[in-house]
């Protein structure tokens, strides 16, 4: 036994005769010493943002479900003969949502964006997606990225927060401006989702009877398409997988423009949607088999 112990077996090491108590005698750590005072602040550190990225990740979740909300509540437009009622009520729930975003942007105050984009930018494509899917539907034309940062700047008095007490002084209150600033990429990814709310929204108007609207979508849509063709593969990974997701909304608009402009007058308008909703997973199956 003490051969196989030699030659291949584990071998006792010379400080394992010792009790566990006495082996490090006089070798405790010192936590006043400059190493272990820096860990320490380094700890402090590290905890403190990985709490805040976990509240960033929570305020984002709110953004996503908030403005999807607002699509919803936006595609109503095209069976609800009261559109300006629809878009009060969309613009109040925009309003919620950037309440949350002044709330992100407080959280980032002092900090490098870049290191908590990951967590804030589904909800900030979320929210361009429903802040432009709303300007489509009045003016019929796209929101520019600044036209949507000029919406995140805020003015608030004492950092925001709410002074329980009351201030003897009403002037020494300042005002505090934030901001918050969507990236070009939270951008271009929620261009690209607005595509899909729009073949939805251009397949409910056909069922509705309105024939105009899938013919401007279908514009719409070949714009933005060039323009995203444009960036191609030198984009973000991410914006070149939604151009194949953008390319068949396009495709399923135009084909239904092109049943309206061949076989408009033939198909009562109340059977347009049916005929329209069999093309779409006509053309899903044969992307489905190539």
């Amino acid at each position: 036994m003490s051969s196989k112990e030699g030659s291949g077996g584990f071998r006792k090491r010379k400080h394992d005769n010792f009790p566990h108590n006495h082996r490090r005698e006089g070798k405790d750590v010192n936590s006043s010493s400059p190493v272990m005072v820096a860990f320490k602040s380094f700890q402090l550190e590290l905890d403190a943002r990985h709490d805040k990225y976990e509240r960033l990740v929570k305020l984002s979740r709110d953004l996503t479900v908030e403005s999807k909300r607002t699509i919803f509540l936006l595609h109503r437009i095209t069976s609800t003969p009261d559109m300006e009622e629809i878009l009060t009520e969309s613009e109040i729930k925009l309003d919620g949502v950037r309440q949350k975003i002044l709330q992100v942007a407080q959280e980032l105050a002092g900090e490098d964006m870049h290191q908590f984009h990951r967590a804030i930018t589904t909800g900030l494509q979320e929210y361009v997606e429903a802040v432009s899917f709303q300007h489509f539907i009045k003016t019929r034309s796209l929101i520019s990225m600044e036209e949507i940062n000029k919406q995140l700047i805020f003015t608030t008095e004492d950092s925001g927060k709410e002074n329980k007490t009351p201030s003897s002084d009403a002037q020494e209150k300042q005002l505090v401006t934030w901001r918050l600033k969507v990236t070009p990429v939270d951008y271009l990814l929620g261009v690209a989702d607005l595509t899909g709310e729009l073949m939805r929204m251009c397949i409910n108007s056909v069922g509705n009877g309105d024939i105009d609207t899938p013919f401007e979508v279908s514009q719409f849509l070949r714009q933005v398409y060039d323009g995203f063709s444009f960036i191609g593969n030198t984009g973000p990974y991410e914006v070149s997988k939604k151009l194949y997701t953008l390319k068949q909304s396009l495709a399923k608009v135009e084909n239904a423009c092109y049943a309206l402009k061949v076989r408009g007058s033939e198909i009562p308008k109340h059977m347009l949607a049916d005929v329209f909703s069999v093309k779409t997973e006509m053309i899903d199956q044969e992307e489905g088999v190539s």
